[in-house]
């Protein structure tokens, strides 16, 4: 059973950079009758040694021509972009978008017409352009919401990482979703406020908090393992810490959020779809957990302490050098 202790580190193979997900957006305005802006956000892989973008050059509908040459800025981990267009037509069943798209990376589009409702593509590396419709999909933003939503939490490294150290901590199929919906809760709650300009904090600090949830909630998993008998408060009451750490998860998603946009008009849609598709992410990964630790427990059971051990140092080393990396650099 070899496989199965593997299978489950693997879960902590990611890399040591807790990369947000922050898709590139390209969006085409039309200002006044034929005279349209394009404008685009594309993220930067950044490291120590070099900064490089993820992102090629956007495609122009081919209707429509460049007045001038384009303006491009560098901005903290984007490059911003922007070029007034000349376009004849409506521009139905034309494509826009990106030339290319690395790895799994993803993007949204937006279409917005003066006299249409506007329109939003999700844009992937085997589909990097849209083809702008003559009418809007009803349930489009709705579905590329919840698709960004559930990537969050799969490729959003630091949130999934939370999730396993809950999985890992409480064990139990019904209190494991009990804090999982507290912890749903209290992120949709900050998330919300945060994107509707009621409240919001500093990235940095909300960045480095995350980080040290990760840590709080390794080191009970290893006190739980050393002690099975001695019940702390986050043992007797997990929802409670998942609530509380949930508030600053949500501070994150509202940044993704930021970083990505919402759709003017349809903001409450996106928002709720965002939040689904989250819950959808997050389940998905407590579901898989579970299993796997049924079957560790059943097949080997001897071998289900060394594999939680092991993943949960692996947490613990993985979210410390996030803290110490987001509290000094």
């Amino acid at each position: 059973m070899k496989w199965l202790v593997a299978l489950f580190c693997a879960l902590l193979a990611a890399p040591l950079a807790a990369d947000e997900l922050r898709p590139a957006v390209i969006e085409l305005t039309e200002r006044e009758p034929g005279i349209w802006l394009l404008e685009w956000k594309l993220p930067v892989a950044a490291t120590t040694r070099n900064i490089a973008p993820v992102f090629a050059d956007p495609v122009l509908p081919e209707s429509c021509k460049m007045l001038g040459e384009p303006s491009q800025r560098a901005a903290p981990l984007a490059l911003l972009g922007s070029a007034r267009l000349r376009c004849s037509g409506d521009l139905s069943n034309e494509r826009f978008g990106l030339s290319e798209l690395v790895g799994n990376a993803d993007a949204l589009a937006r279409f917005v017409p003066l006299d249409r409702p506007a329109q939003t593509f999700r844009l992937t590396a085997a589909a990097p352009t849209a083809t702008i419709a003559a009418e809007p999909e009803t349930w489009a933003v709705a579905r590329d919401y919840f698709v960004i939503g559930a990537e969050h939490i799969l490729f959003g490294w630091d949130h999934l990482l939370f999730v396993i150290a809950l999985v890992l901590l409480v064990r139990r199929g019904w209190a494991v979703a009990g804090a999982a919906t507290a912890f749903t809760v209290a992120h949709s709650i900050t998330l919300v406020a945060t994107t509707l300009g009621y409240t919001g904090l500093p990235s940095r600090p909300v960045e480095a908090l995350i980080a040290l949830s990760i840590v709080f909630l390794a080191v009970e998993v290893t006190r739980m393992l050393r002690d099975p008998e001695h019940e702390t408060f986050t043992r007797r009451a997990p929802w409670v810490v998942a609530f509380a750490f949930g508030l600053l998860h949500g501070f994150g998603f509202a940044g993704a959020l930021a970083d990505i946009g919402l759709p003017q008009g349809e903001i409450a849609s996106a928002l709720v779809a965002f939040n689904l598709g989250v819950e959808a992410g997050q389940l998905f990964v407590i579901a898989v957990l579970l299993a796997l630790l049924a079957v560790i427990r059943r097949a080997v059971p001897l071998a289900e302490t060394p594999v939680v051990r092991a993943a949960t140092y692996g947490i613990g080393i993985i979210g410390s050098f996030w803290l110490f990396e987001r509290v000094l650099g």
